[in-house]
Protein backbone atom coordinates (compact mmCIF):
# COMPACT_ATOMS: atom_id res chain seq x y z
CA UNK A 1 0.00 0.00 0.00
CA UNK A 2 1.10 3.47 -0.73
CA UNK A 3 2.07 5.91 1.77
CA UNK A 4 1.04 9.12 1.43
CA UNK A 5 2.74 12.12 3.41
CA UNK A 6 0.52 15.15 3.77
CA UNK A 7 1.22 18.25 5.96
CA UNK A 8 -1.99 20.47 7.42
CA UNK A 9 -1.69 23.21 9.38
CA UNK A 10 -4.46 24.41 12.26
CA UNK A 11 -4.17 28.51 11.26
CA UNK A 12 -5.48 29.71 14.61
CA UNK A 13 -6.96 33.62 14.78
CA UNK A 14 -6.35 35.66 17.82
CA UNK A 15 -10.21 35.06 19.05
CA UNK A 16 -8.67 31.36 19.00
CA UNK A 17 -10.73 30.50 16.20
CA UNK A 18 -9.42 27.51 13.57
CA UNK A 19 -9.49 28.06 9.58
CA UNK A 20 -10.75 25.24 7.68
CA UNK A 21 -11.00 24.99 3.74
CA UNK A 22 -13.40 22.85 1.83
CA UNK A 23 -12.41 20.90 -0.87
CA UNK A 24 -13.28 22.18 -3.95
CA UNK A 25 -15.09 19.90 -6.87
CA UNK A 26 -13.36 17.73 -8.82
CA UNK A 27 -11.22 16.87 -6.18
CA UNK A 28 -11.18 13.47 -4.77
CA UNK A 29 -13.90 13.80 -0.88
CA UNK A 30 -15.44 17.57 -2.99
CA UNK A 31 -17.32 19.55 -0.53
CA UNK A 32 -15.52 18.02 2.44
CA UNK A 33 -13.68 20.36 4.95
CA UNK A 34 -10.24 19.94 6.14
CA UNK A 35 -7.28 21.66 7.61
CA UNK A 36 -5.02 23.80 4.81
CA UNK A 37 -1.73 21.95 3.73
CA UNK A 38 -0.93 19.57 0.96
CA UNK A 39 1.15 16.78 -0.44
CA UNK A 40 4.96 16.84 0.85
CA UNK A 41 6.74 17.00 -2.04
CA UNK A 42 10.15 14.34 -1.90
CA UNK A 43 12.64 17.00 -1.31
CA UNK A 44 10.51 18.78 1.40
CA UNK A 45 10.29 18.54 4.77
CA UNK A 46 7.12 19.05 5.98
CA UNK A 47 7.37 22.56 7.33
CA UNK A 48 8.60 23.35 3.62
CA UNK A 49 5.50 21.82 2.10
CA UNK A 50 3.37 23.99 4.60
CA UNK A 51 5.15 27.41 4.19
CA UNK A 52 4.74 26.50 0.09
CA UNK A 53 0.76 25.57 0.25
CA UNK A 54 -0.18 28.48 3.04
CA UNK A 55 1.04 30.77 0.10
CA UNK A 56 -0.06 29.11 -3.45
CA UNK A 57 -3.45 28.19 -1.64
CA UNK A 58 -4.05 31.22 0.96
CA UNK A 59 -1.35 33.93 0.08
CA UNK A 60 -0.12 33.72 3.61
CA UNK A 61 3.51 33.97 4.59
CA UNK A 62 5.08 31.98 7.78
CA UNK A 63 8.21 30.77 8.83
CA UNK A 64 9.41 27.09 10.39
CA UNK A 65 9.67 28.88 13.57
CA UNK A 66 5.74 29.71 13.72
CA UNK A 67 4.63 25.83 13.03
CA UNK A 68 4.35 23.95 16.40
CA UNK A 69 3.89 20.16 15.80
CA UNK A 70 0.47 19.67 17.33
CA UNK A 71 -0.23 15.71 16.53
CA UNK A 72 -0.62 13.65 13.61
CA UNK A 73 -3.47 11.51 11.96
CA UNK A 74 -2.17 8.08 10.61
CA UNK A 75 -5.49 6.73 8.67
CA UNK A 76 -6.06 3.75 6.00
CA UNK A 77 -7.82 4.61 2.70
CA UNK A 78 -8.79 2.52 -0.39
CA UNK A 79 -5.47 2.86 -2.25
CA UNK A 80 -3.05 4.26 0.42
CA UNK A 81 -2.23 5.23 3.87
CA UNK A 82 -2.25 8.62 4.99
CA UNK A 83 0.49 9.96 7.53
CA UNK A 84 -0.72 14.02 8.05
CA UNK A 85 1.48 15.37 10.72
CA UNK A 86 -0.47 18.54 12.25
CA UNK A 87 1.14 21.73 12.97
CA UNK A 88 -0.26 25.01 15.01
CA UNK A 89 0.24 28.64 14.01
CA UNK A 90 -0.81 31.77 15.21
CA UNK A 91 1.52 34.04 13.44
CA UNK A 92 1.90 34.50 9.32
CA UNK A 93 1.93 37.66 7.08
CA UNK A 94 -0.48 38.78 4.96
CA UNK A 95 -4.18 38.70 4.77
CA UNK A 96 -6.16 34.67 3.91
CA UNK A 97 -7.74 34.47 1.00
CA UNK A 98 -8.61 31.93 -0.94
CA UNK A 99 -6.26 31.87 -4.26
CA UNK A 100 -8.12 28.51 -5.34
CA UNK A 101 -11.36 29.21 -5.33
CA UNK A 102 -11.87 27.33 -1.93
CA UNK A 103 -14.38 28.05 0.92
CA UNK A 104 -12.63 29.28 3.86
CA UNK A 105 -14.69 29.36 7.45
CA UNK A 106 -12.96 30.21 10.76
CA UNK A 107 -14.16 28.22 13.09
CA UNK A 108 -14.39 28.30 16.88
CA UNK A 109 -13.07 24.58 18.17
CA UNK A 110 -16.38 23.93 19.97
CA UNK A 111 -17.76 24.28 16.69
CA UNK A 112 -15.40 21.97 14.44
CA UNK A 113 -17.65 18.59 14.53
CA UNK A 114 -20.35 20.90 12.92
CA UNK A 115 -18.28 20.85 9.48
CA UNK A 116 -17.98 17.21 7.44
CA UNK A 117 -14.66 16.43 7.46
CA UNK A 118 -12.26 13.50 5.95
CA UNK A 119 -12.08 10.28 8.03
CA UNK A 120 -8.18 11.03 8.62
CA UNK A 121 -9.04 14.56 9.95
CA UNK A 122 -11.76 13.76 12.44
CA UNK A 123 -9.69 12.42 15.61
CA UNK A 124 -7.85 15.50 15.39
CA UNK A 125 -10.45 17.48 16.80
CA UNK A 126 -10.05 16.11 19.95
CA UNK A 127 -6.28 17.18 20.28
CA UNK A 128 -7.48 20.82 18.82
CA UNK A 129 -10.50 21.44 20.95
CA UNK A 130 -8.38 20.26 24.04
CA UNK A 131 -5.16 21.93 22.86
CA UNK A 132 -7.24 25.59 22.97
Amino acid sequence: MKLLLVAAVALIDKEGRVLLAQRPEGKSMAGLWEFPGGKVEPSETPEAALIRELREELGIDTWSSCLAPLTFASHNYNDFHLLMPLYACRKWQGIVTPLEGQKLAWVRPAGLRDYPMPPADLPLIPILRDWL
